[in-house]
């Protein structure tokens, strides 16, 4: 007769619901995997699929009780580790988010905005489009594959059970959140400046004929003005996204380092 002991299914339980509970905190706060267009019962399928396939290939986890008090306590700080991956790469939409405010109020589209569910609030109208073309880019080149792989790695550099968390990541994560604004104001540095080109232009023909209704004439032309910048910008959207997101994935590898305890 097959006989399980309660320490056996203590270590299956470990080995699946300690990986879960990282990735269901991955999940939740990562790009493309936290959207609120995918139900929450839809994300946690996906993440008992995806813990069911990468099980296999982690390191062995502690046999500890999961419904013990240091079986809560590891659950708890897998679940801070996943949500400190996740909030790394977020900070790179967020840029890309700050780089549509700025360019929507040098337009004259700052009341152009919509309810967006993702932030619960109000969204530029350029932000969102921006941001939309962030994720499609993010998705071509497999982001959200990458963002697993990582996941993976975390395992081998903060093992379940190992050393606490340091708090060299929670500082390296600060200082890549300085780097958002920095990086909005360069994606957004071509349209500002033509924009600032074309308030100038309109500033000096203002000065020049008077009754030239400025509020009139300067509106429609700041807008076109930028509207033709956006698109011939476009083209290299991609290549900028491109280097910004392996800055965000260099920057996950180092919270992940720093949070071991490797950098100080």
């Amino acid at each position: 007769m097959l006989t399980i002991s309660s320490a056996q299914l203590d270590a299956w339980l470990a080995a699946f619901v300690f990986p879960l509970a990282r990735l269901l905190g991955l999940m939740a706060s990562a790009p493309v995997f936290s959207n609120a267009g995918m139900p929450r019962r839809v994300r946690l399928v996906a993440g008992l699929a995806v813990t069911m396939a990468i099980a296999p290939a982690l390191p062995p986890m502690p046999a500890i009780a999961t419904g013990s008090w240091q079986g809560l306590f590891i659950l708890a700080e897998q679940a801070v580790i996943g949500v400190l991956l996740g909030l790394t790469l977020r900070i790179v939409f967020a840029a890309v988010d700050v780089a549509g405010e700025l360019i929507g109020l040098q337009m004259g589209l700052a009341f152009a905005v919509f309810y967006d569910p993702q932030n619960s609030g109000q969204t530029p109208v350029l932000s969102e489009f921006l941001g939309l073309l962030a994720t499609l880019i993010f998705l071509a080149m497999n982001g959200h594959l990458l963002c697993l792989a990582v996941l993976i790695e975390s395992f081998q550099l903060l093992p379940v059970g190992g050393a606490a968390l340091a708090a060299g990541g929670f500082r390296v994560l600060a200082t890549w959140m300085a780097t958002m604004f920095s990086a909005g104001v360069l994606l957004s540095l071509p349209l500002v400046a033509a924009l600032l080109i074309a308030n100038i232009a309109m500033g000096v023909l203002s000065r020049v004929a008077p009754q030239l209704n400025l509020f009139a004439v300067g509106f429609p032309v700041t807008m076109v003005s930028g509207f033709v910048v956006l698109m011939i910008s476009l083209p290299y959207f991609g290549a900028a996204m491109e280097h910004l997101f392996d800055q965000g994935f260099a920057a996950l590898r180092m919270v992940l380092r720093a949070s071991a305890g490797a950098v100080p």
